[in-house]
Order: C-alpha cells, then sequence, then structure tokens
C-alpha cells in the first residue's frame, strides 16, 4: 500500500510518499481503506519529537474509511460498513489496522470526510467544556486559537450549549469565519491583549471558563481571563513553548486549572460512547464540522506545512 512515512524526525520535509506492506487484522481488530486522515495537532507534534514505532514510520491519529477485514473474536462490525477511527498511529496510509474498539460506525450518508474530523478534536472540546469544563447555560466561554481544529470545533459546542463565546485568533480574517460557527466577540491575539480585551467585553468580570489548547504564554493569558471561581481546560502545548506561568491567581479568585486529555479516557465507556453520540449528532446536522482543505495523501508534506503556517480554519484532509 501507499503510505506518507518518514525515518526521523523533522519538519514536514522529512514526510516521504511510499509503498510499505498491508497492515494484518488482528482476530480483535479491523482493517479499513482509509478514505480520509483528519490531521491532528499530535500528529506534527510526533513528527518532530515523537518516538518511531517502526522505520520507516507512519504517523497519525484519525482517519475514516470502509472496513475490509475483520477479525475472527469482532462481532459489532461488518465488512462494508463505515467507520471513523482513532489510534496511536498508521493514520497516513492507504490502509490501515487498528482494535475495532477504535471505530465508531458511522450513520449511512453522512460524508466520509466530516466523520474522520470528529473523534479527537470534537470529542475534546466536549471534555473540555462539559466532562472538566462544568460548562453552564449563560456563561461566558474563552476559546483560545479559536480557529484551530479544536477551537473551531469548541466554539459550535459552546455556543449551542447556550454559552457567550470568546475567540482569539491570529488574525481578522480568521475571526471572520469564526463568526458563522457561533462566535460572540473574537480578539486578535496579535494586535490585541487578549485579557485585558476579555476584560472589556465582560464589564471587567472575566470568563468562567477558557479552553486553552496552545499553553505556554497563552495559558498565563487565560488565567488572567478568569472570573471569580473560574475554570481553565487545558488541552495541549500546539505553541511548543515552555509552561512557565504564575498560578498565584487562581488561589486569589478560588480558581482552577485542569489538564485535559481524551486518550486517557478514550477506551473507557463514557469516552466511547460520547464519541458516537457526536459522529450521530454530526450526521442529523446538528453541529457543522469545518474542513479548511484537502490534500492527497502523496502531499502529506505540503499539508503538515500548511498547518504550522496557521492559516486554516478547522481541519486539513489528506485524501489517498
Amino acid at each position: 500500500m501507499k503510505a506518507a512515512v518518514y525515518y526521523q524526525n523533522g519538519g514536514p520535509e522529512v514526510l516521504k510518499y511510499e509503498d510499505v506492506p498491508d497492515p494484518v487484522c488482528h482476530p480483535k481488530g479491523v482493517v479499513i481503506r482509509v478514505e480520509a486522515v483528519s490531521i491532528e495537532g499530535g500528529d506534527t507534534l510526533n513528527r518532530w519529537h515523537g518516538a518511531l514505532a517502526s522505520k520507516p514510520h507512519v504517523v497519525g491519529y484519525q482517519a475514516g474509511g470502509e472496513i475490509v477485514e475483520v477479525g475472527a473474536e469482532v462481532t459489532d462490525l461488518k465488512v462494508g460498513q463505515k467507520v471513523t477511527t482513532v489510534f496511536g498511529a498508521g493514520s497516513h496510509a492507504a490502509l490501515r489496522a487498528l482494535p475495532a474498539r477504535n471505530a465508531w460506525p458511522v450513520p449511512k450518508g453522512f460524508d466520509i470526510k466530516l466523520a474522520s474530523a470528529i473523534p479527537v478534536p470534537f470529542g475534546t472540546a466536549d471534555d473540555c467544556l462539559f466532562e472538566f469544563g462544568h460548562l453552564k447555560r449563560g456563561e461566558p466561554v474563552l476559546v483560545q486559537a479559536g480557529a484551530s481544529g479544536g477551537g473551531a470545533a469548541g466554539i459550535p459546542r459552546a455556543k449551542r450549549a447556550g454559552a457567550s463565546v470568546i475567540a482569539t485568533a491570529s488574525s481578522d480574517a480568521r475571526l471572520e469565519r469564526l463568526k458563522p460557527l457561533g462566535m460572540d466577540h473574537g480578539i486578535n491575539y496579535r494586535t490585541d491583549n487578549v485579557e485585558k480585551s476579555v476584560m472589556k467585553l465582560t464589564d471587567k468580570k472575566g470568563v468562567d471558563l477558557v479552553v486553552d489548547p496552545v499553553g505556554g504564554a497563552t495559558l498565563q493569558s487565560s488565567l488572567l481571563s478568569l472570573a471569580y471561581r473560574g475554570r481553565v481546560s487545558m488541552v495541549g502545548a500546539a505553541g511548543r513553548e515552555p509552561m512557565t506561568i504564575d498560578v498565584s491567581s487562581l488561589m486569589a479568585g478560588n480558581r482552577s486549572l485542569t489538564g485535559v486529555f481524551l486518550g486517557a479516557e478514550i477506551g473507557t465507556d463514557r469516552a466511547h460512547n460520547m464519541i458516537q453520540r457526536l459522529v450521530e449528532e454530526a450526521a442529523r446536522g446538528e453541529f457543522k464540522v469545518v474542513i479548511d482543505r484537502t490534500y492527497p495523501l502523496a502531499e502529506a508534506s505540503a499539508a503538515h506545512a500548511y498547518i504550522e503556517s496557521r492559516q486554516a480554519v478547522g481541519r486539513v484532509l489528506l485524501i489517498p
């Protein structure tokens, strides 16, 4: 099969398009013919400095496609069924083998490209807002990096729950593209001070919840944007900056900072059922999945470079 692989860590240029052996189906697993790869932030981080499970290494968490082989011990999935999948590696390929537990059936008629982009970003957003963020109707929410895949997932989820949504992005043009998703107010973090802007927008009260996938210096602005008893759901380090922050403001305002990692619970019934619910809600049109751009799998290097240029709004897909 064809795959986007690399032999050493580095920038997007390490990705090469090559032939590699077809994957083998485990008795408790499935093999899918990949129809769309949703490139995740963790994919680019792993390419930079993650461990290579094999050489050549096929990176990638998330992909959707059609089941072409089912393991002997699998009873709840069948050949020909469309699924969206998450696993530790292997998405950037024409075929993918993974445990059956890591595949979620896609309702008939729902675009597999959209389904491929749901589990990690929307599951993470749901956890940040509700499971760990305890969002209540009417609360103001700040979504940092609102134009990222996770941000574009979090904004409509928060708005649908009745929140007032503030989002940050790197340009006014990117902020404009977030308005249809439910953003009420936008902050250009390149030209405006985030915490001062938040306080102005909230009559100096601050927000009740911040979703922060960036970390580094951005996390400090998240903490300083909180209202009394406000919460921060920290969900990543996309900024690739040191996590050096002053947490003294937490104690003074009875505020909290919670780390969120969907991968730690993705094998649980709670998370598995939550992702299946999100896939079905999207299929019914209850929220929008934003795809910024698609690339052929052969152009994985260009796709990774585009993501790292911070121009995208929503997800970038690879199509084998």
